[in-house]
């Protein structure tokens, strides 16, 4: 399953860092980013919890971007 949630962020680098730190969590077949658009594209793993996977995101992001925010 893939689903696309809206984020803010505020500069192309701190996107990427996101992108990556999302990519690392358990129950995340991948992560990617349109800093332009503001969305994060998210797969997640069969059988995954969505809402559990996307809080650890959210943790995971805020460590390298503090101020960042994705809605789910």
């Amino acid at each position: 399953m893939t689903k696309t949630y809206k984020i803010e962020v505020d500069c192309a680098n701190c996107a990427n860092k996101m992108e990556l730190a999302a990519n690392k969590v358990k129950g995340v077949i991948s992560a990617s980013i349109n800093f332009m658009a503001l969305k994060m594209k998210v797969g997640f793993e069969d059988g995954a919890d969505e809402k559990a996977v996307m809080k650890n995101v959210l943790d995971e992001c805020r460590k390298v971007e503090r101020d960042c925010e994705i809605y789910f």
